[in-house]
């Protein structure tokens, strides 16, 4: 029975593994053993920060829509619930970017859902 070589095989995993290491500075970048190592511990990172991702900007709207409630004289614990109420099914993302970029749109969805506040107060003059 003839031997088998690996010579293939392995110098393309190798080639994969150090093009996913391309960028990384010095030792991690060059060299094949220590790449192995950085390129699964990147992946790792990538998967984690995929969903934390996710997080920071429900986070990010929260924080834009809380400030742009305080503007218009109500809070953010009252926003979410009063929207329920009144049938408006615009997401956090939404209704962030109406903030930010329409302010006057915003104030409409505001005065529909001002009856259905639980403790109704006009906007600061």
């Amino acid at each position: 029975m003839s031997r088998t070589k690996n010579g293939v095989v392995h110098s393309r995993k190798r080639k994969r593994v150090l093009r996913r290491a391309k960028g990384f500075s010095r030792g991690p970048g060059t060299l094949y053993r220590v790449a192995k190592e950085f390129v699964r511990k990147a992946g790792v990172y990538a998967t984690v920060h995929r969903k934390q991702k996710k997080r920071n900007f429900r986070a990010l709207w929260i924080t834009r829509l809380s400030a742009a409630c305080r503007l218009v004289g109500i809070r953010y614990s009252q926003l979410v619930p009063a929207l329920a109420l009144a049938g408006i099914e615009l997401n956090r993302k939404m209704l962030a970017e109406l903030a930010v970029a329409d302010p006057k749109a915003f104030e409409a969805v505001i005065d529909k859902i001002r009856p259905h506040l639980a403790n109704p107060s006009k906007k600061a003059a």
